[in-house]
């Protein structure tokens, strides 16, 4: 027995080792300092799930979270969008992210200018990634998320049929996402709205590679 416990008490103290580095760590990451500016909020990240998984409860319901999380965040905005595009369906056409969202310029809500243009925005100059592409708060989407839903293809287009958790009303299918810190795997890792094709739309199918039902919302007004 005391063996036992000699051996327990390395272990756990190389233990507690570890995880005093490891808060020390995401201590410093926490207190390091963003990128900031002089913008008004115009971009984030949702903080908050709404629905169930990619069942977002449809296009105008995405929108209204978009707006209600602003408006808790502070925001003086009265018009926001999720950038999420449809597929054609029922007769309706296909509905484009990029179309959604104004023209810019987009500021996060430290202030900082992640895009000016549309151009920008979809092209090589978007300065989006985990330091910039924040939540309402200010705060970086921090863990093992990064995959955000689009159903878009790197131009803002819709990535068509399949790929938008059925335009954004069910859990079945699946959703095409980009990663926000522009690391990952998929055909398209450095993307920030069209890495790679979701596992499928429930909850457990988005988290397990590293998703959590997220989306961009941005402010026309």
């Amino acid at each position: 027995m005391a063996s036992w416990r000699r051996t327990g008490g390395k272990r756990s103290q190389k233990l507690v080792s570890v995880a005093g580095a490891a808060v020390v760590a995401l201590a410093a990451g926490c207190g390091r300092d963003l990128p900031s500016g002089t913008g008004e909020m115009r971009f984030f990240i949702t903080s908050e799930r709404t629905g169930s998984g990619g069942d977002l409860n449809g296009l105008a319901a995405a929108d209204l979270h978009c707006q209600t999380l602003a408006g808790r965040a502070g925001s003086t905005k009265k018009e926001w969008r999720a950038y999420l595009s449809t597929a054609a369906s029922g007769g309706q056409p296909a509905v484009n992210a990029r179309d959604r969202i104004g023209r810019g310029p987009w500021a996060n809500a430290r202030g900082f200018q992640v895009a000016a243009t549309l151009e920008e925005l979809h092209g090589d100059a978007a300065n989006l990634h985990q330091e910039t592409a924040l939540d309402e708060h200010g705060e970086i989407v921090r863990g093992p998320i990064h995959d955000i839903l689009t159903g878009s293809t790197t131009e803002g287009m819709s990535a068509g049929e399949g790929l938008t958790c059925e335009n954004w009303t069910s859990t079945g299918g699946a959703a095409m996402v980009g990663h926000h810190n522009r690391q990952g795997g998929g055909d398209r890792p450095r993307s920030w709205n069209s890495a790679h094709a979701s596992r499928g739309c429930s909850l457990p199918a988005l988290e397990s590679t590293g998703g959590d039902a997220r989306f961009y919302c941005f402010a026309i007004d």
